[in-house]
Order: C-alpha cells, then sequence, then structure tokens
C-alpha cells in the first residue's frame, strides 16, 4: 500500500476530499438576511525590486462599514502574496486552503509547487466557487503577486469570478474602488512610464494617492484619513511589510498637499 503522500501525488484538495472535507467555498448567511463582510480596495504595483501590494483595511456589509482592520493582503508563502477583495470569507478560508496546499505539496513531493502549479490552483479554487457565485453570494477576485526566480522578476496576476487567469505587464486592482480609478493606472504609465523602473518610495506614494483617489469616488473604500493602509512587498529576498512609519510619513504629506 503506497504511503498517503504518493496515493495523492501531492494534490492538497484530493487529499481533504478523501478525508470527507469540502473544499468549496463556505456560503456566507447572506440569504437568511445575515451580514457578510465584503473587502473592497487592492492594489498591485511593480516597481524596481519586485512587487507591491496595497489595500485599505475597509470592511463593509450592506451600506454599512462592518469593520476597517481587514486584512486583505495575505502571504501563501515565501515568494507569493494574494490580495482580496469582495465577500471577505470565502476569499480568507481560500486563501488558506492555498496556503496549505502549498505546504502539503512542498513536504510531500520534496519541492516546491511550480509557478504554473500555484495559479492553477488560485483558478481551481475559484471554479470550486461558482455555484455560490451563481446564486449572488460568496464571489471575490483576487491578484496574486509572485517574484519569478526563474526570470528574476516580479509578475502580477488577476483573475475573473470563473478562475479564468490573467496577467498584467505594470499593475494590478481589484474592488468596487478599483473600478473608479482603473484609466488612471494607464494614464500614469502613458505619461510617466512604467512603474516596473521606479524605487520602491515612489510606487508606494502612487499606490496611497490612487487608494485615495478610489476612496474619494467610492464610499466603501476607506482613504487616507482613517486607519492606515496595510502594505507589502514581494522581491528575490522574499515577502516584507511596508513599516508603519514609512506609511505614516507619506499619508501625512499627501494629506498636507491634498
Amino acid at each position: 500500500m503506497k504511503p498517503m503522500h504518493e496515493a495523492f501525488h501531492g494534490d492538497f484538495s484530493r487529499l481533504l476530499e478523501h478525508k470527507g472535507v469540502s473544499i468549496s467555498a463556505p456560503r456566507v448567511g447572506e440569504e437568511e438576511g445575515l451580514p457578510a463582510a465584503h473587502g473592497t480596495t487592492v492594489i498591485a504595483l511593480k516597481y524596481e525590486e519586485g512587487i507591491l501590494n496595497v489595500a485599505d483595511r475597509r470592511a463593509t456589509s450592506s451600506t454599512g462599514i462592518l469593520y476597517d482592520e481587514a486584512e486583505k493582503v495575505l502571504v501563501l508563502d515565501e515568494y507569493t502574496l494574494i490580495a482580496i477583495a469582495g465577500s471577505y470569507a470565502p476569499a480568507a478560508e481560500a486563501a488558506r486552503f492555498l496556503k496549505h496546499s502549498f505546504k502539503y505539496f512542498a513536504r510531500s513531493q520534496l519541492q516546491e509547487m511550480s509557478l504554473e502549479g500555484k495559479l492553477a490552483e488560485v483558478s481551481k479554487v475559484l471554479s470550486q466557487s461558482i455555484p455560490s457565485v451563481l446564486q449572488g453570494i460568496g464571489g471575490f477576485l483576487p491578484i496574486v503577486s509572485v517574484y519569478d526566480r526563474n526570470h528574476k522578476q516580479g509578475r502580477i496576476f488577476f483573475y475573473d469570478v470563473l478562475g479564468a487567469r490573467f496577467e498584467s505587464r505594470e499593475y494590478g486592482s481589484a474592488g468596487s474602488g478599483a473600478e473608479k480609478i482603473r484609466g488612471t493606472f494607464e494614464y500614469i504609465t502613458r505619461t510617466r512610464g512604467p512603474f516596473h523602473v521606479l524605487p520602491l518610495e515612489e510606487v508606494l506614494k502612487d499606490a496611497l494617492l490612487l487608494l485615495d483617489i478610489a476612496a474619494s469616488l467610492d464610499p466603501a473604500t476607506a482613504g487616507l484619513g482613517g486607519v492606515l493602509p496595510l502594505g507589502k512587498t514581494i522581491t528575490a529576498a522574499g515577502v516584507a511589510d511596508i513599516p508603519e512609519e514609512k506609511i505614516r510619513a507619506l499619508q501625512r504629506k499627501l494629506l498636507s498637499e491634498s
């Protein structure tokens, strides 16, 4: 009899199914009239060393603010970040599943899952949530940022709710505020040049300004005047948090200039 890790060839979802555990997105109780949290705006921008992810901290429910300290940029492994917008509970559950899936593969196969494999796992999770999405519940949109060590560059991938995957050359954004500022990204790259040649300080300032513009146009997105946005980078050295003091200094500068 084969050991369990060999029987499932590193496939964490098959292992869970064998154990009788469903990996479908959890049903959030909106159909019973219960409040469900929704994450709003997340932004990913390339810079000269890798990828910057910035997110506001607001989670909404219907027309109200449910929570102002939500974590929307989550670490999947040392070289992979996922930023989530949409229904918060299934998105957070999907991120937990993906993190364990990557670990299970690495431990059972004695090698890291390939980039293509990781991206396919995200598509699989999204496709498994389709029944809930068709009922109007449980939908979320992820942005996956990776540092591709084979090509020595940061890469940004975004998805639709059905799991189709696309790669962005310079930036990615998702959530209710993202729709309001979509053209701004293109304007910046066309008039000033690409983000990927710029230093972190400059790109971070752009990201915070874009987030604040989104907040001025979208009431579900928190601006710079409240709880500080969350920032993480991913480079050849791995994932790192942007220090709160750096974000606060740029927050004060941007607010004084507005």
